[in-house]
Parts: structure tokens; C-alpha cells; sequence
């Protein structure tokens, strides 16, 4: 994924990691040498110089160009460092390549001061004083300012420390840099360097633990590629390496055992093991591995038993050991233990046009103008997927743009297939009930509040608690900031392939219907069935005109859980609603009262918003699963129902209902609502004598004109926050205020018959803000507010 074409060009790898700069005569048989096998020794290149380019007094050429065709340079400061002019040459190039091209300069002060370097004093100061001796101004000029640039090098010193110690911690810090330095080849990753940063953070391979690292996130975003760069960077650092590729797969076809056998083959390849069962393979990798540091990668996991045959516990792998572990399975790795997990993104706009632009036409900018646009489309539906990308990108490459119009026309009708196969590995892999929430989301609910969902899902049995957080999990589905259910574009066009899929031919069989013409179809030929679960009916976008329903359109949808209504329609009757609803959403429902054969029993939800709605239900029918109410701008409701039915509504929305004159006394048995919102019921004239709903959170009677009194407030109703009595007509707040100790919010604003505050409003202990603005008759507030 994401390749690059072999054509771009790229930086070579370099000769050399590491250029070691040092005073021979003061460190070549002791320190430097043994930094220099230590550095070997953990697969770092390393150049020093040999004592025979040290014949004449100029540096050697090859030193120049051993600095040039390094990575970066070790400079070791000893006590006469600054007295050989062949060494401050050397810092000089190094010098120069650092500004120039960003190389990267580690300094070593072995038992000197940098200030003394920085200011060149003390014996830096006796040196420089020779050299003005033999050297001219210029030389020694740049000399001095190589010498305090690196000096203001955050390096390491020795202060008194063991060598061996001190080596150690110098190798692992440059091992963990050079893996982020080192450069991408041309046939990997677009955009891959911060990724390969924030995933080498977590790495960490200079730190002497083992440690599994996760990558997770939804198929196609890259995982595997990540990881197979970030194997390849590392595995010089290791004394064992295996990249165990597709062990889903691989597990599903050959076993377990042959993925234990490829571990430890491609560990130790000189030997032959030979076992039948995945307790003698533990044992073996355990055994054998247990005091040697490696690297392993396992890719595409999906299974907790993968973790558990082949990596085990982190004790069967040496000290410094890395284990990387990709999958879309995020509840795995948590399961395990993981000591840290990675989640890569999509490709930022710039990215995912040079990768396009890459697979399509071989460079990175659009090489004709006419094509423009048509990319935009293209990478706008990829939605910076990086398999959609390249699969897109490759499919059009060489075609015209009358061939790229088709295609693009095409991909609104029909996705990419070889695309959504490779996500629906995810799906497949899917418990039924979380299948048919991940279909319901797909369909009907990407980008709708988490909780609402939730309530609507619950009521159809779905147990949507784990159901979302094993989709979550699974990297099939994430909940934003605003607390929405958000899924892919991709992942939701898959999602209703499969539902496509299952009826082709015949539209009133499929289980879900949400496209506008196939809606329109299924409702005009009355070819609905009793497989349909859900429907939603808007067809503004594409038919651009008013639908006529028949009395009896749903009639045959005996298991219909989902309606949704979202258009203008005609309907001059209704006759049937199926029993099995769960969620009724009908903008402007054009009745006054549900059908008389409807039985509202498992409904959660009636959302019926600027309808003619007069009489919700009938008051002797039980509602006990319904959970919220919005008639807002329903101008027929003259008074509320009985809510003894339906005693479990949390949400109750009666906002702009203008001819809503009564509140019946039967919504104080609701205990479990938690926002009652009349805002703008301008016909409003009382509550009911006293409210007690324990759980309300939320109480809008904002602009309630007509409203002169407020009810006493019941001790019980501790969880009240926010209470909105502003645009009222109320003439005073009954002292029961008091028992708000949990109120924060109060608005008062332009209550302009208000003559004043009862002192037991200092019972609101938690109240932050009060609005008394318009409030003209308050002249004075309680002492103890």
C-alpha cells in the first residue's frame, strides 16, 4: 500500500551510520575502541579512521568522504582533542554537513567541560595558541566556530561513570535515532515518516525491556506496510529477526504450528525443528529464545491464541526485545496486554493527492489540466484510505478522461469491489448481532448522537453496550468528539453492498432500503415484503418531488424495526404500522393520531416533528420501552398525554407546540426522565402542582409567555442541572428551590413579573451562573445567594 513508483526518486542509503571522531592518541586503545565494537556489535556501520591516513598533517580525502557518506558522527571530546588539527578539520566538515544537509552530530565529552570547548579555554585556549603558531586567521576561525556549535550539542558525559555502562547508554540512544533516520526506499510509504516517528516513540528499542507494540486500526490504512518499514529499519539492531506475514491466514490454511516453525526458522535458519503441537512449540521458542534479544512481527492477528502460541509471555524473548504486532482488532491487543498501541490515520489531503497522483500517472501533480477535477473527486471518495488510493489510482492509470467520467458515474452506482472485499474481512469475522448493527449503522445511523443510537438499538435486543464497543474495537466504527457514531465512507459502502447483495434483483427483499429510487420503486409498485427491517423515505435529492404514499404502503413490512421519514409526502390515510417498530421519524406526519390498529408496545422512539399530530396514542396502550418523545413544532397538540403507559421516557421535546395548553400530571411519574423541554409553548398556562422526576437534568420552559407559576419542587430531584425559566410570566420562585443542590445554570431573563428571590435559593450550593437580566421588578437578592 501507499508505494511509491520505482521512477520517483528517493535518497540512497548510506555508506556508513556512524563516523567516529576522536584524538587517537588519547582514546584509540581504550574508550573509542570499545565504543566502536559496541557499536558493531548491535549492527551499527561504523567508520574510524586507520592510523596509517594519519602520515601527513592535512586530513586524508577518505575522511572527507567517509564524513559525507555517513549518517551522523559520534565526536568523541577528549582532553587534547582540540590540540590536533587534523581533528578540528574533521569537526569542521561535520560542521558543515549539519547545516547544510541536516546530518546529525552526537557529541561524547569524555572527561571534559563543554564551556571549555564552547569558550575555548583552559587547555583548548593552550591549543589554539600553538595552532596560531602554523595556521592562518581564517582556519582557525572556522576551527573555533565548529568547536562551540557542537560543544551547545546536548551530548552525553562521562562524570565518573563506568565505561561499560556509559558505552551502553550511548549505543542504545543512537540505535533509536538512526532508525528514524534512516531514509524510506522509493517503493514504500507515502506520508510514512511521522508515522514511522510517533511509532518508534512507543518502540523505544534503546530502553532494555521487551515490549509488544500494537498497530491498529481499520484494513487498508497501511498497518502492515508500517510495520514491514519499520522491520526492515530495525532488524540490523537484533540478534534474531522474523516477520511472520498474513497469520490469519496462514493459521486458518497451515496451523499454528507451521507459524511456529517459520518463527523460529527465520530466527536461528541454521537449525531444524521438528515438533507436532503448539505446547512442544512454546516450549521451544521459550527455550530458545528466552536470552536472545529479536525482533518479531506478527501480522494481521486476529485471534487471541495467535498471541498466546507464538510470543507468549514476554520472558521467552531476551532483554531489548521488540514484538510488533498489526491487526483491526484493537480489544485483542488489550486482551494481551500490550504495552502500547498505534493507530495510524487516514492520509492527510496532501498525501493522499500524491499518491493518487503517483498511481495514476506517475508523478506527483496532475500532468494535464482537464484531469483536475476528475482527481478531486476520486480522492474526496477514497476519503484518504491508502488501499482505495492505490487499487483507484492503479485501475486508471493510462485511461482518458471520458474513461475516468465512467468509472467516476460508475463508483456512485457500484464501489470498487476488490476494495470492499478486503474490508469486509472485518465484517465476516462479526457475532450476528453485531453484524446487524454494524448494517444498521451503515444504512441509517453514520454520524447520529452515540446515545440516542443506542436506546433505538437497545430496543431491538441488540445489546448494543458491547455490540458498539466491539465494532469500536474491531476498527470498524469511532465515536467523535460531539459524541457521534462516525464509520468510514468505505466502511459504510460495504456495509450496504452486503445488504445489496443479498436481494439484487428484487428491491422489496432486501432487509434495509435507504436509497432514494429504490425507495421510490419499492412504494409506487407495492413490492415491499416482510424482509424489510428499516426504510428510510427522502426523496429530495434525486426524484425532486412529492411522493404519495398509499393508505396501505406498509402494509406488507410486517417486521419493519426502522422508519424513517425525512420528505414532504402525500398520504391521505394510514392503515398499518407494524408492531415491530422501534424507531418512528416522520417529519410532518401528516395524521392526527397514529393508526388504531397500531400497537406501540416495542417502540423506543417517536419522533414526529412539525406533524398534525393531536393525540400521540391511545392512553390504555402500554409503551414501556419508549424512551423519547419529539413532537417540537406540532401546532395541533393541545395537551400532552398520560404518561403512565410509557413511564420510562427519558427525553420529552414539546418545543414550539404553541397551542399546548395542558401538561398532564402523570409525566411527575417519570423517574427516569432527564430533559423536559417546552420551550415556546406560548400557550402554556400551568405545570402540575408539584414535580418530583428524580433523574431531570433539564428543564426548558424558555418563553412560556402564559406561564405564571412554577410548581414546588420535590426534595427528590437532586440531579437537576439546568433550569430555563427565561421569556416567562412567573411571579415568583417557590421557596422548594432550595432543594435544587445540584442546579447550575438559572435563567431568569426577562422574567418581568418576578418581584424577588426566596432566601432558601442559597440551598443551590452548585448554582455557577444566574441570569436576572429584564428582571426589573428584583431590586434586591438574598444574602445568602
Amino acid at each position: 500500500m501507499l508505494s511509491l513508483p520505482s521512477t520517483s526518486s528517493s535518497i540512497s542509503r548510506k555508506k556508513y551510520d556512524v563516523f567516529l571522531s576522536f584524538r587517537g592518541e588519547d582514546t584509540r586503545k581504550n574508550f573509542t575502541d570499545h565504543l566502536y565494537h559496541a557499536l558493531k556489535r548491535s549492527g551499527i556501520i561504523t567508520f574510524r579512521d586507520d592510523p596509517k591516513l594519519e602520515a601527513g598533517e592535512e586530513i586524508a580525502p577518505e575522511l572527507f568522504k567517509a564524513i559525507q557518506q555517513s549518517w551522523c558522527s559520534v565526536i568523541v571530546f577528549s582532553e587534547s582533542y582540540a590540540t590536533s588539527g587534523w581533528c578540528l578539520d574533521e569537526l569542521t566538515e561535520i560542521v558543515k554537513q549539519k547545516n547544510d544537509k541536516g546530518y546529525k552530530v552526537f557529541p561524547v565529552f569524555y572527561d571534559v567541560d563543554p564551556s571549555d570547548l564552547r569558550k575555548q579555554k583552559g587547555k583548548v585556549e593552550e591549543a589554539f595558541v600553538e595552532h596560531e603558531k602554523r595556521y592562518d586567521e581564517d582556519k582557525l576561525q572556522r576551527w573555533r566556530n565548529a568547536l562551540t556549535q557542537v560543544a551547545n550539542i546536548k551530548g552525553w558525559h562521562l562524570n565518573h561513570r563506568h565505561e561499560t555502562e556509559f558505552i551502553g547508554d550511548i549505543v542504545k540512544k543512537i540505535t533509536a535515532r538512526l532508525c528514524e533516520t534512516y531514509p524510506i526506499a522509493h517503493d514504500e510509504l507515502v506520508g510514512i515518516s511521522s508515522r514511522l516517528k510517533e511509532l518508534y516513540a512507543k518502540i523505544d528499542i534503546g530502553e532494555d525491556d521487551v515490549r509488544v507494540i500494537g498497530i491498529c486500526e481499520m484494513g487498508g490504512i497501511g498497518k502492515t506496510t508500517l510495520a514491514r518499514v519499520a522491520y526492515t529499519q530495525m532488524s540490523s539492531h537484533f540478534e534474531g529477526k522474523s516477520f511472520l506475514a498474513e497469520v490469519r491466514d496462514v493459521s486458518n490454511k497451515c496451523g499454528l504450528v507451521s507459524l511456529q516453525k517459520q518463527l523460529l526458522s527465520q530466527i536461528l535458519p541454521d537449525e531444524c525443528f521438528n515438533f507436532f503441537n503448539v505446547y512442544q512449540g512454546n516450549v521451544i521458542i521459550n527455550h530458545r529464545l528466552s536470552n536472545k534479544r529479536v525482533l518479531i512481527v506478527l501480522d494481521d492477528v486476529d485471534n487471541l491464541q495467535h498471541l498466546k502460541c507464538l510470543i507468549g509471555r514476554r520472558d521467552w524473548f531476551g532483554l531489548g526485545s521488540r514484538i510488533i504486532v498489526t491487526t483491526r482488532d484493537e480489544h485483542l491487543l488489550r486482551s494481551y496486554r500490550v504495552d502500547d498501541v498505534y493507530k495510524p490515520t487516514t492520509l492527510n489531503d496532501s498525501d493522499a493527492f500524491r499518491l493518487f497522483n503517483l498511481k495514476a500517472f506517475g508523478c506527483e501533480n496532475v500532468p494535464k489540466e482537464d484531469f483536475i477535477e476528475l482527481v478531486e473527486h476520486v480522492v474526496g471518495y477514497a476519503g484518504g484510505l491508502p488501499l482505495a488510493l492505490e487499487i483507484l489510482g492503479s485501475f486508471l492509470c493510462d485511461r482518458d478522461a471520458i474513461q475516468w467520467r465512467s468509472a467516476i458515474e460508475r463508483l456512485k452506482r457500484d464501489s470498487n469491489k476488490e476494495i470492499l472485499d478486503r474490508l469486509q474481512i472485518s465484517f465476516d469475522g462479526l457475532e450476528e448481532r453485531e453484524k446487524k448493527i454494524f448494517l444498521d449503522i451503515a444504512c441509517f445511523f453514520n454520524g447520529e448522537e452515540k446515545d440516542f443510537v443506542m436506546k433505538v438499538l437497545d430496543g431491538c435486543e441488540f445489546f448494543p453496550d458491547i455490540g458498539i464497543d466491539i465494532l469500536i474495537k474491531k476498527s470498524l466504527l469511532t465515536v467523535n468528539k460531539y459524541n457521534q457514531l462516525r464509520m468510514h465512507d468505505l466502511l459504510q459502502e460495504m456495509g450496504r453492498k452486503i445488504v445489496r447483495e443479498k436481494s439484487i434483483d428484487e428491491l422489496g427483499k432486501r432487509c434495509r432500503l435507504w436509497e432514494e429510487r429504490d425507495v421510490y420503486h419499492v412504494l409506487t409498485t407495492k413490492t415491499g415484503t416482510e424482509m424489510i427491517e428499516g426504510i428510510i423515505i427522502d426523496n429530495k435529492r434525486e426524484m425532486n418531488k412529492t411522493l404519495t404514499l398509499s393508505a396501505d404502503a406498509f402494509l406488507k413490512m410486517k417486521r419493519l424495526r426502522l422508519l424513517r421519514v425525512i420528505c414532504h409526502s402525500n398520504c391521505r390515510d394510514l392503515v398499518y404500522l407494524s408492531s415491530e417498530l422501534r424507531l418512528l421519524d416522520w417529519t410532518g406526519y401528516p395524521f392526527k393520531s397514529l393508526p388504531l390498529s397500531f400497537k406501540p408496545e416495542n417502540l423506543v422512539a417517536i419522533l414526529l416533528s412539525y406533524s398534525n399530530i393531536e393525540q400521540p396514542w391511545k392512553e390504555n396502550k402500554p409503551m414501556h420501552k419508549l424512551k423519547v418523545i419529539n413532537l417540537q413544532g406540532s401546532e395541533n397538540l393541545i395537551k400532552t398525554p398520560n404518561f403512565k403507559t410509557a413511564p420510562n421516557i427519558e427525553s420529552l421535546v414539546l418545543e414550539g407546540c404553541t397551542r399546548l395548553s395542558y401538561v398532564d400530571p402523570s409525566v411527575g411519574v417519570l423517574k427516569r426522565l432527564k430533559l423536559l423541554n417546552l420551550r415556546g409553548c406560548k400557550s402554556l398556562r400551568s405545570l402540575p402542582t408539584k414535580i418530583g422526576m428524580e433523574s431531570l437534568e433539564e428543564l426548558i420552559l424558555s418563553g412560556c409567555s402564559n406561564l405564571k407559576s412554577f410548581p414546588e419542587i420535590d426534595g427528590k430531584m437532586e440531579c437537576l442541572l439546568r433550569l430555563y425559566l427565561d421569556g416567562t410570566n412567573i411571579e415568583q420562585i417557590p421557596p422548594s428551590i432550595g432543594h435544587l443542590s445540584s442546579l447550575v445554570l438559572l435563567n431568569l431573563k426577562d422574567c418581568r413579573n418576578l418581584v424577588s428571590l426566596p432566601g432558601s435559593i442559597g440551598g443551590c450550593t452548585s448554582l455557577k451562573t444566574l441570569n436576572l437580566s429584564g428582571c426589573y421588578k428584583v431590586e434586591n437578592l438574598p444574602e445568602n445567594l
